[in-house]
């Protein structure tokens, strides 16, 4: 069941309805079987999986609570915790680096002329396994540091694994935030109009850059990613700036659903993405986007080895480990591990050169105050972060490089002024519509990076007659310009595939 879907949108005022008029103790037990549903809408089957991942984690974490009672010795807590850990990495290995695993094989057998495996695992990938998978093997892990207590309540525990809201494209959340708060779900102020109208608002405002942006510029980078060998370099920029675009329109739009939808129901979700392309560097960029992930693998991979404590050069490898399995996370083909480490190399390189930036500003004066300074810094960083991405939406390392030769080599200057660019899968008018939707973006994230607020606290600082007219022109165009995919057929999120 999408969001932007005819479903969801009868599935939804339902839930929320029920929600909010059945006893308070029978709040959890609702949105179990509401989130289950949801789940199930994909396929039923593959809520054995989630199922097995929520009960092994469940155990796991009472396991560990009675041997910290008992305080038993520490090599007991390491085989509880890594024979659960074992399990449900398994499950994800099986399901997303199966076929992957044996092409790379095959590869190597190739190499030396040797006998391929013929055979392939014939599983579909279900939605969203990533993502529940990391949020489960987070909370054991809190279990074990003792940064919280270990949940009892089988209901409540599930609940927290299978939340609807984010459960198959985030945020990934952590124990600390969600399930604590499932833990006084009976005491929830259900009606807050403030709180239901901040919800309503990021909901629209989320769909605005799904429907309106994302799904409208796809048809674009689809066209010109799919055939670019007969495109230079114009239409190829274009091509890359449209899915940097694209891939930030609906992923981020996913995610401020999710937060919506949550917050409708008084639950608070982590913000997963913080205007991301006013990055100035590229670590400042990773503490903007998909900041779920990467908190989860700073807390969870990066400190483990070792962070930054034991010198620069393990630094740079404990970050470059820690980029190239962000990358496989991503997907099971080796250009999002070739995204992954090119991120990993900004990082290294951005840390190893920090000293000899700084005395060549000091030595040339460079003024890194002003507003030049800060624009140039941020166009570098959105320019790196481009190239980066041009690695993952290629099928391939050998696409993505012919994809930037010919960038470099195949100078088509002239796309810009002969109608060109109205052959890309957009017209005339399907492009004006694009640009005036990516100038109401970029105002909304200029207006959260200046102001530090989301669109919901800024309407609500604004008149009663403002805030009704945005919310109405955006509605509006979702209805009116909203693209619904070929046969109204509605487009999936990007990142329900990882």
């Amino acid at each position: 069941m999408q969001f932007n879907s005819v479903n969801f949108m009868l599935y939804f005022p339902i839930v929320i309805g029920l929600y909010f008029v059945i006893p308070s103790k029978w709040r959890k037990m609702w949105l179990l079987l509401a989130s289950y549903y949801f789940y199930m809408s994909w396929n039923a089957k593959y809520v054995l999986l989630i199922g097995t991942s929520t009960i092994a984690t469940y155990i796991c974490g009472l396991l560990l609570s009675k041997c910290m009672k008992e305080k038993a010795a520490v090599w007991k807590k390491k085989t509880i915790i890594v024979s659960c850990m074992i399990l449900n990495l398994g499950i994800l290995a099986v399901f997303k680096y199966g076929n992957f695993t044996i092409d790379s094989v095959n590869a190597i057998l190739k190499m030396f002329h040797m006998n391929v495996i013929d055979r392939k695992i014939d599983l579909l990938l279900p939605v969203g396994i990533s993502f529940y998978t990391f949020q489960a093997l987070g909370y054991i892990v809190d279990v074990y540091r003792g940064d919280v207590e270990a949940e009892k309540d089988f209901c409540r525990y599930a609940l927290f694994v299978s939340f609807f809201p984010q459960l198959v494209a985030g945020p990934i959340e952590r124990s600390k935030n969600l399930l604590n708060q499932m833990r006084g779900i009976e005491k929830i102020r259900l009606w807050n109009a403030r709180r239901v109208t901040s919800g309503a608002i990021l909901m629209v405002w989320g769909f605005f850059m799904k429907m309106v942006i994302s799904d409208r510029i796809a048809l674009l980078v689809n066209q010109v990613f799919d055939n670019y060998r007969v495109y230079g370099s114009t239409e190829l920029i274009l091509a890359a700036l449209g899915f940097t675009v694209q891939i930030y329109c609906d992923f981020g739009s996913y995610s401020i659903i999710a937060i919506g939808a949550a917050k409708i129901m008084g639950f608070e979700l982590m913000e997963n993405f913080n205007t991301p392309y006013f990055a100035r560097n590229i670590r400042d960029f990773w503490s903007r986007w998909h900041i779920s992930l990467s908190t989860w693998f700073k807390d969870y991979l990066y400190i483990p080895l070792g962070g930054n404590r034991k010198g620069k050069w393990r630094k740079a490898l404990n970050l470059m480990i820690v980029f190239l399995v962000s990358g496989l996370w991503h997907g099971a083909r080796w250009n999002f591990v070739a995204w992954g480490g090119i991120h990993g190399l900004y990082q290294v390189i951005g840390d190893l050169s920090r000293h000899t930036k700084e005395k060549i500003i000091k030595r040339l004066q460079i003024k890194t105050e002003c507003m030049s300074w800060k624009l140039l810094q941020t166009v570098i960083t959105f320019s790196l972060v481009v190239f980066a991405w041009v690695f993952f939406r290629a099928d391939s390392i050998t696409d993505a490089l012919y994809f930037i030769k010919r960038m470099l080599i195949r100078q088509t200057p002239w796309a810009l002024f002969d109608g060109t660019i109205y052959t890309l899968g957009l017209d005339a008018t399907e492009m004006n519509i694009l640009i005036f939707s990516i100038i109401v973006l970029l105002l909304v994230d200029l207006i959260k990076y200046r102001k530090k607020i989301n669109l919901d606290e800024f309407l609500f600082e604004q008149n009663i007659w403002f805030e009704w007219l945005v919310l109405i022109v955006l509605i509006g165009m979702i209805f009116v310009f909203g693209e619904y995919g070929p046969a109204f057929d509605v487009q999936q999120f990007i990142y329900f595939q990882f």
